[in-house]
């Protein structure tokens, strides 16, 4: 599978976009995490619908819709893929509020780690030498957390486990990534809905009107974010793909220290720095072979 430069660029995309949302949420107060979750929710949903008509991919949400209905067994990993993005969703922007961040940001390091021995062991993927010697550097990082801790917070491991079936699922449903992302929203609103009615303090619009136009932006950067990732892990790897993730939670680890202001102490950068050398491989990796191949097909 030759490297595709859109999907490296859709997926570095998604990974700075998804970065700003943790510091939106912050300016959603008097909003909990949970009350924010189903406000993504239900204002992603016009977002994904509105980008689909631009897209033009109206024909493809039509072809989901005949899908589940000739193959009912999609509808049950609809829900299973709606389920496990609902919970990731929720974990992102309750992190954030509840002094997690550094938690959640441990998580997305190992994620790309699970990736990437998801991507070996279904689908039979090979690395590069450098990327290789990138996840060799990311293992050394991980290595040293655990050791340091003695294990993971329950926030880490379902922020690092939850993405992986995700993606597989998605991968066998075969749908169109907008499409796909559109139907998921489409089960998690009558949750959304639910909690919304039952959770939401009242008055709060008049309390805090600015939510009239950061809860539509919210939306607008979910769909964002998610609709580029989405695109990138149909054209990448998943190995590949796993290894480009770094570079999200390298973001998400300063926004968490100089922002949030949470405590890096002495003996995690022994964490962090074979971390961010992985990330640099990476990416000198992947512009060294778009180079050879752009070189070919001149």
């Amino acid at each position: 599978m030759l490297l595709s430069g859109r999907g490296v660029a859709m997926s570095f995309f998604a990974s700075c976009v998804f970065t700003i949302i943790p510091a939106y949420v912050l300016q959603l107060a008097p909003l909990d995490g949970v009350q924010v979750f189903a406000q993504r929710v239900l204002w992603s949903l016009p977002a994904v619908f509105i980008l689909l008509l631009l897209t033009g991919r109206g024909s493809a949400l039509q072809h989901c819709l005949q899908r589940l209905w000739r193959e009912p067994l999609l509808i049950v990993a609809l829900l299973c893929a709606a389920a496990l993005m609902g919970v990731q969703w929720l974990m992102f922007v309750w992190a954030p509020l509840t002094g997690h961040m550094l938690d959640l940001t441990l998580g997305y390091f190992l994620m790309p780690l699970v990736l990437v021995l998801t991507g070996r062991l279904f689908y039979n993927e090979h690395l590069r030498s450098l990327q290789r010697i990138a996840v060799l550097c990311a293992l050394i990082g991980i290595a040293h957390e655990l050791w340091r801790l003695g294990g993971f917070s329950w926030v880490t491991l379902v922020c690092a486990l939850g993405y992986p079936p995700y993606f597989m699922l998605r991968r066998w449903m075969g749908f169109d990534a907008f499409s796909g992302f559109f139907l998921e929203m489409l089960v998690m609103a009558p949750v959304a809905i639910f909690l919304v009615l039952s959770l939401a303090p009242a008055q709060v619009f008049i309390e805090a009107p600015q939510l009239w136009y950061l809860l539509p932006g919210l939306g607008v950067l979910s769909t964002l974010a998610f609709a580029a990732m989405l695109g990138a892990s149909r054209l990448l790897p998943l190995g590949l793909l796993g290894i480009l993730s770094y570079i999200e939670p390298v973001l998400l680890f300063l926004f968490s220290v100089f922002w949030i202001g949470e405590t890096v102490e002495s003996g995690q950068w022994w964490t962090y720095v074979p971390i961010w050398i992985a990330v640099t491989l990476v990416i000198f990796d992947s512009l060294r072979v778009l180079l050879k191949q752009s070189r070919r097909l001149n």
